[in-house]
């Protein structure tokens, strides 16, 4: 008779459950009909494994929601705690009444939320020899509220992948009324966050990405050079929008903004597509970083990254025969105006 978990697809959120081997052991275990992985910075450490998967830039729920037939959830949350949270609020988000069997692997625990498939949840259970528990989604949405739960006092905070601030509690409450966005409680807030999030036009409260901590914590493998003629693409500070931009035929990316910068290093640099990033120096160390070769990261000695970065996006030709001559060339425009920290020029 077939097992239940090889009738079943198999959603991997975030890198931490490749990087730690989860994915992998679980395959083999499970025998999954399909492995799909959801988010960006996931991709990234999919691709890095070399596992037979499927990558999507979608969330989770949404990668659920569109999937017949049996699923569950990978995820290695933070903690375990944060894990458990973050289960709830994928639960929480399940359309037609539909439950979730979500397996933790920071606490080895199988989930059965909202009375899902517990034939699955066990079969899971029984294989992995993880403990299984059940629950019921507490997430309540309230309009124009949102709450970001299992946050670490003094981790970053992200809407949408730019970073609002620096969390002070275990929970942080925004509000958004009347088109402004703010801080209610939980925050040490970066206002020149909330600025970019209102400029770029901030998405539904209720629906959009938000999370604390770091992106990935493991290093970036490093990847063998693309070519070095074509489009650089132009990421302004929304990295999580990059596996968007880096399609065929780009030669480099212009990366704007010090986390933005950070993560397309980290990304391309598998990928093997060099990094021109434009910083003024306010990281917030989401990213362990790494950049392929033919990367160079500028500062800012005047101003700010925003605006230096949509000067070189409107001035500068983005085709070009030579990254290596592009990046002289912008260089050479910028003498005076910024210094350089990171130079693979050549590497």
């Amino acid at each position: 008779m077939k097992s239940p978990t090889a009738d079943a697809a198999m959603v991997v959120h975030g890198p931490e459950a490749f990087d730690a081997g989860d994915v992998e052991r679980l395959i083999g275990l499970l025998q999954p009909r399909q492995v799909l992985v959801a988010g960006v910075m996931a991709r990234t450490a999919a691709e890095e494994s070399g596992l037979p998967v499927a990558c999507t830039d979608e969330r989770p729920s949404v990668v659920l929601n569109d999937l017949s037939g049996r699923a569950f959830l990978v995820n290695r949350g933070k903690t375990p705690e944060s894990g458990r949270i973050f289960g709830d609020i994928v639960a929480g988000r399940l359309g037609g009444g539909r439950g979730l069997v979500h397996v933790e692997c920071s606490d080895r625990t199988v989930y059965c939320w909202n009375h899902s498939d517990e034939i699955l949840a066990q079969e899971i259970a029984r294989l992995t020899g993880f403990a299984l528990a059940h629950g019921t989604s507490t997430v309540a949405r309230k309009d124009g509220v949102r709450e970001i739960r299992g946050c670490i006092p003094g981790e970053a905070v992200f809407v949408d992948g730019t970073v609002i601030g620096t969390a002070t509690a275990e929970t942080v409450v925004l509000s958004c009324r009347d088109g402004t966005l703010g801080a209610v409680s939980g925050l040490e807030a970066k206002p020149h966050g909330f600025e970019k999030l209102l400029r770029a036009g901030l998405a539904d409260l209720n629906t959009a990405w938000c999370k604390s901590g770091t992106v990935r914590t493991a290093t970036p493998r490093q990847g063998e050079r693309t070519s070095r003629a074509g489009r650089v693409a132009v990421v302004d500070h929304c990295g999580h929008t990059l596996y968007r931009e880096i399609g065929e035929g780009v030669c480099g990316v212009l990366a704007v903004g010090d986390d933005t910068t950070a993560v397309c290093g980290h990304i391309c640099s598998h990928a093997g597509i060099p990094v021109f990033g434009v910083v003024d120096g306010d990281a917030d160390g989401i990213v362990e970083p790494g950049f392929a070769p033919g990367s160079v990261v500028v500062e800012v000695v005047r101003g700010r990254d925003d605006d230096l970065g949509q000067e070189l996006a409107a001035t500068r030709d983005l085709k070009t025969p030579c990254w290596d001559e592009w990046v002289e060339e912008t260089l050479r425009s910028l003498e005076g105006r910024v210094r350089v920290v990171v130079d693979r020029r050549g590497g």
